[in-house]
């Protein structure tokens, strides 16, 4: 049986690099021409922004918090771009980050986890900050699926519910696909 700190590491890494991607990259495929960088309103964020967002959070707090690499952010910039490339521009970048993440995140031990760090000001420890990021990816993952959802209804499809149980139909690798739900 896994360490509770291994299975911690090794659920992280896959929420980061295979569902959440997934899902993100199935809306993605349905959007029409011209919707990555519509808003609803001037101070709502378009899917590019939160695409922007997501490798900007991942890359500041994994790579740099606890990976300690020099990396630059501009924050603000993230949610003010009104065009900044295509999806699948935007898909392969975030993947490219979400994968150095995984080496850092895999490369934790149970006492690294507990080291304490400060990342955007906040006191935390590198746990609580792979925690955040987790979180983070997770809520905007979730409005990026509603945005998707909202401009083409019925286009994405995340589980087969022909069961009772409902199955994931995104490529699940490792030993986590049982525990996904």
């Amino acid at each position: 049986m896994p360490s509770l700190s291994r299975i911690f590491i090794d659920r992280s890494i896959y929420w980061l690099t295979e569902e959440y991607p997934a899902k993100i990259a199935q809306c993605l495929d349905a959007l029409p021409d011209g919707e990555l960088w519509a808003r609803t309103d001037a101070n709502s964020n378009s899917i590019g922004n939160l695409l922007i967002h997501l490798n900007g959070n991942v890359t500041e707090w994994i790579l740099g918090g606890i990976g300690k690499r020099d990396v630059a952010r501009n924050r603000p910039a993230e949610f003010a771009a009104r065009e900044g490339g295509r999806a699948k521009d935007l898909l392969d970048r975030l993947r490219t980050t979400l994968a150095a993440s995984a080496e850092v995140i895999g490369a934790l031990s149970a006492a690294d986890l507990e080291s304490a760090c400060v990342i955007q000001g906040r006191e935390t420890t590198v746990l609580g900050a792979i925690y955040h990021v987790v979180e983070h990816f997770a809520m905007h993952t979730g409005q990026i699926v509603l945005l998707t959802k909202m401009r083409v209804p019925g286009a994405i499809h995340f589980y087969d519910d022909s069961e009772p149980v409902a199955k994931p139909l995104w490529k699940q690798g490792g030993d986590f696909g049982k525990m996904a739900g």
